[in-house]
């Protein structure tokens, strides 16, 4: 083999080791998301609030995907999956899924084995596989960049949100080839405790992890305000474009 075909092998080799990146969102439809941020400004506005973030995690995975560093997919909750693929073409997204029933953690163990499963039926070789929600306006390129490059040596990432659980969680392919270890069993899910126990069931399991910086979900109207003028719904001028 000479230098040439030795270098087009090797971009071959890296366009095929990449990430899978689930976003875990809500249909944005009034009454089926953000139910306590629409208990104190209306269920439209929460809808539309919703809908924006949902995008602005989309725009920011895709910027991912075209650099060739992961594969985007989708799990929706709240939506049948013919009007989620109608959607998903609009989007531009190539796969997506219903999260399925059950509470957060067997949803995220779902989706785990799933786009496992998948990437073993293809070419691809997966390093790691990262879920995360659609909750942030300060998600950033770099932040995903960062997590992806944590499990290139670490086996587990964690993005801790200030309400006690996390906005990101990968698993590296050494913990996913086979999933015989889920660091998840026994945590209430929705509770301020999420993140100190999945902590202590990773240590008390020996698996390498590393935390993200701490950010703060968008749930109430607390956290709205810095990002929007939720009155007249325009949003603010920041470095954070929903």
């Amino acid at each position: 083999m000479d230098l040439r075909q030795a270098q087009t092998a090797k971009t071959k080799n890296l366009k095929k080791n990449k990430s899978i990146i689930v976003l875990m969102t809500r249909w944005h439809s009034i009454y089926r998301c953000k139910s306590r941020l629409a208990k104190e400004i209306g269920a439209l506005k929460a809808a539309k609030i919703q809908e924006k973030l949902t995008q602005h995690t989309i725009n920011v995975a895709q910027e991912i995907q075209k650099e060739g560093l992961a594969e985007i997919r989708v799990a929706i909750d709240g939506i049948g999956i013919k009007a989620a693929r109608k959607w998903a073409v609009k989007n531009k997204i190539q796969t997506i899924a219903t999260q399925g029933p059950g509470n957060l953690g067997t949803k995220m163990k779902r989706q785990f084995l799933k786009a496992h499963a998948e990437k073993n039926t293809s070419d691809q070789i997966t390093n790691s596989i990262l879920l995360i929600g659609t909750d942030l306006p300060s998600l950033s390129h770099c932040d995903l960049i960062k997590a992806i490059q944590i499990l290139n040596h670490k086996e587990m990432v964690l993005g801790p949100s200030t309400d006690g659980g996390y906005w990101l969680i990968g698993l590296s392919n050494k913990l996913l080839s086979p999933l015989f270890l889920w660091p998840f069993s026994g945590i209430n899910w929705g509770t301020d405790e999420v993140l100190e126990k999945t902590i202590k069931l990773a240590t008390l399991n020996k698996i390498d992890f590393q935390l993200l910086q701490t950010k703060n979900d968008l749930d109430n109207i607390r956290d709205l305000s810095p990002w929007i003028d939720y009155k007249s719904f325009q949003l603010l001028a920041s470095s954070y474009q929903l």
